[in-house]
């Protein structure tokens, strides 16, 4: 399992996200119903894994407010404990897909090599996508006291504002499909930044390829961060 230490300059860099994005273009197509929505509480690290290298080029007002701070003390021990097993129960049953344990929540990469991906130019899930988001759905299932953000974003090719809509269109495909298969709605948030957060190089083929993802990133929730508080006796 891949683990990421904290990064210190992300955890900086969102309260900058959440001071100064609020004009962004993005912010235009948040989700408004959920916008301001608290998911649960972890840290800037994982912004950073769901966005990619170039934070300062946009980014979703949204997240500033689904994103909080990292739970401390005996209570994060327990929390942390309950997210390492959720994470290893990903990993056995998506074994293509990218997981990493990122502060007090899980971030899971799907990519065209990693189980859920998308044709060019199109959105709807397709019978492999739909194999792993059943497998990921009992997972979920298996730990209800989490909330799930899915974020999309797309590869440089074609117009940017395209880009967006589909980077769009994807994430909310993926999030409808976990809505219509059991997961409570009001544990999903949607988020999507187009082409604005390439991880890898837009430059080659298989760079372009990484790029077309969708990011699930797993958080705890409000019962189980009271939970593991009223444990730890915080």
């Amino acid at each position: 399992m891949k683990t990421i230490i904290n990064r210190i300059t992300i955890l900086t860099l969102v309260v900058v996200l959440s001071i100064g994005f609020t004009n962004c273009k993005a912010v235009e197509n948040a989700n408004n119903k959920q916008k301001g929505a608290v998911i649960g509480a972890t840290g800037g690290a994982i912004l950073g894994a769901i966005i990619g290298n170039n934070v300062g080029k946009g980014g979703n007002g949204e997240l500033g407010a689904v994103i909080g701070g990292v739970v401390g003390g005996g209570a994060g021990v327990l929390i942390g404990s309950k997210m390492d097993k959720q994470a290893q129960k990903i990993e056995e049953e998506i074994p293509g897909a990218q997981v990493e344990r990122v502060d007090d929540g899980i971030v899971v990469t799907f990519d065209e090599s990693s189980g859920v991906y998308f044709d060019t130019e199109k959105y709807n899930i397709n019978n492999a996508s739909q194999t792993t988001l059943n497998k990921l759905i009992g997972v979920f299932k298996e730990y209800p006291d989490t909330n799930i953000l899915v974020v999309g974003h797309t590869d440089s090719q074609g117009a940017e504002s395209y880009n967006m809509t589909l980077s769009k269109n994807r994430a909310y495909a993926v999030t409808n499909y976990l809505s219509q298969n059991g997961i409570s709605s009001g544990r999903l948030t949607t988020n999507w930044f187009g082409e604005s957060q390439p991880m890898h190089d837009n430059g080659t083929a298989t760079g372009r390829a990484k790029n077309r993802r969708v990011n699930v990133a797993i958080l705890p929730n409000e019962k189980m961060i009271e939970d593991a508080k009223s444990q730890a006796g915080n």
